[in-house]
């Protein structure tokens, strides 16, 4: 199997090759060995506040500010006109404001669906994939999170969907590189549900400029961290979430053992933070904020 993403590049090896050889032949990352984050947060948290506008975006920021949140993954839905992207002037804005009050634009995101088998519709969202890299190297930020699909569709096959799945990512990457944008393919247990599908699209598109948004929640089909610890490699941000699934059971993540695994296997980077749920999320972020530091400082 080929090396995990790296900022440098893939190393080629054979798809053949067995898990052993892939545990024995990794490479560092280009990161500093060793492990540093910063917090941030992801907008979906403000899910309802943001769609009933009784909060807007620099409503988020301030909040980001007020709780020393570094970071903001501005998620693309909840700028007016979505899908299409925001004017420059809008963007400018929430640049000038997130700068004057000491939050990053880390990352934003946007829903597509390159599962389908209808050819129009996989070209329209690359295309609207495409705008919004450039939104996002606009806002200033590093990462813009994808999704696979949501479903293997009737009458094909994993395996099939790859073969349009991936150079649609491909195309998508190789616009990330022209703007300094890493796509990132968020797991959300929809068309790859385990570490290793997510794993095997990233490693068929073989593009520095494409990695994995690691979604601890959605990680839903074998143990969570065992499955966190193989997506580690491949991560070029998160969703850190209150809560993880065995199955149909919910319960609390261990944030403990988060923090070991990223020890352990080193990640330099933003953190992004979401909760999901009812109740004031001003109330639910601060609660899991504190929770989070308690564990990562």
């Amino acid at each position: 199997m080929p090396i995990p993403f790296t900022r440098r590049g893939f190393v080629a090896a054979s798809l053949a090759a067995p898990a052993a050889v892939l545990a024995d032949s990794r490479i560092p990352a280009s990161r500093v060995p060793g492990s540093a984050v910063q917090l941030a947060l992801n907008a979906y948290s403000f899910n309802q506040p943001l769609r009933d506008k009784s909060i807007d975006w620099n409503g988020v920021v301030d909040y980001c500010a007020r709780h020393g949140i570094q970071g903001l993954d501005a998620t693309g839905y909840y700028f007016d006109g979505y899908p299409k992207p925001p004017s420059p002037a809008v963007i400018h804005a929430l640049k000038r404001r997130a700068f004057l009050n000491g939050v990053t634009i880390c990352g934003t995101g946007v829903r597509n669906d390159f599962a389908v088998t209808d050819s129009a519709a996989r070209a329209r969202d690359i295309a609207m994939v495409k705008e919004w890299i450039e939104a996002a190297s606009l806002m200033g930020a590093s990462v813009i999170r994808v999704f696979s699909g949501q479903k293997v569709a009737e009458g094909t096959t994993f395996d099939k969907t790859l073969d349009w799945m991936v150079p649609a990512f491909q195309e998508c990457a190789e616009h990330g590189a022209r703007h300094g944008v890493i796509v990132g393919l968020q797991n959300h247990h929809d068309f790859a549900k385990t570490a290793a599908e997510s794993i095997r699209i990233v490693e068929a598109v073989k593009s520095d400029w494409f990695g994995v948004i690691l979604d601890v929640g959605s990680l839903r089909m074998a143990d969570v961290y065992e499955e966190i610890s193989k997506l580690l490699p491949y991560a070029v941000s998160w969703q850190l979430k209150e809560s993880v699934w065995y199955g149909k059971q919910e319960v609390p993540t261990d944030l403990k053992r988060v923090k070991a695994i990223i020890d352990k296997g080193g990640y330099r980077g933003v953190l992004p933070i979401e909760t999901l749920g009812a109740g004031d999320p001003r109330e639910k972020v601060a609660r899991f904020l504190e929770k989070v530091r308690a564990v990562f400082g």
